[in-house]
């Protein structure tokens, strides 16, 4: 096991599918995912990278790849392999030709103290959901114009 990971301690687990238009992915989200890993708000678990051609053929990279390696060699420290062929030919199912997406999971480590307390006092996390960034946006519009 990679060194840092108690199983008894990890934080809720993440999975984004980032998508770009165009086959060919820059890595200008290295730097922020390093950041976020750096200060312990996150710890990326898994990458892989998914090009949809023209003709709808499927590439598929792996963080150790040549074309993506440099910029991502330092955003994690070990692969867990959490993503099958299989899961990664299902999200390339539903992209636009010509197009590519980021598969990233990453555990929350900040979330990680306070789910070993929720376990700790017999709690049990029975609903957990992700409000739209635009719903909060339009939150937020709405305080400004009052």
């Amino acid at each position: 096991m990679p060194s840092g990971l108690n199983t008894d301690a990890i934080g809720p687990v993440d999975v984004a599918v980032i998508a770009f238009e165009g086959n060919r992915f820059n890595g200008d989200v290295a730097p922020a995912l390093r950041e976020l890993q750096q200060n312990g708000t996150v710890r990326v678990l898994d990458l892989s990278f998914v090009r949809k051609g023209a003709d709808g053929s499927v590439d598929i990279l792996e963080l150790g790849d040549e074309e993506v390696a440099e910029e991502f060699q330092q955003v994690t420290e070990a692969q867990f392999d959490l993503f099958s062929d299989e899961d990664l030919l299902k999200i390339a199912d539903g992209m636009p030709a010509q197009s590519s997406a980021l598969v990233v999971a990453w555990e929350n480590s900040w979330a990680a103290r306070l789910g070993a307390a929720i376990r700790g006092s017999q709690g049990e996390l029975r609903l957990l959901e992700r409000i739209p960034r635009d719903t909060v946006v339009a939150a937020f519009a709405a305080l400004d114009a009052d």
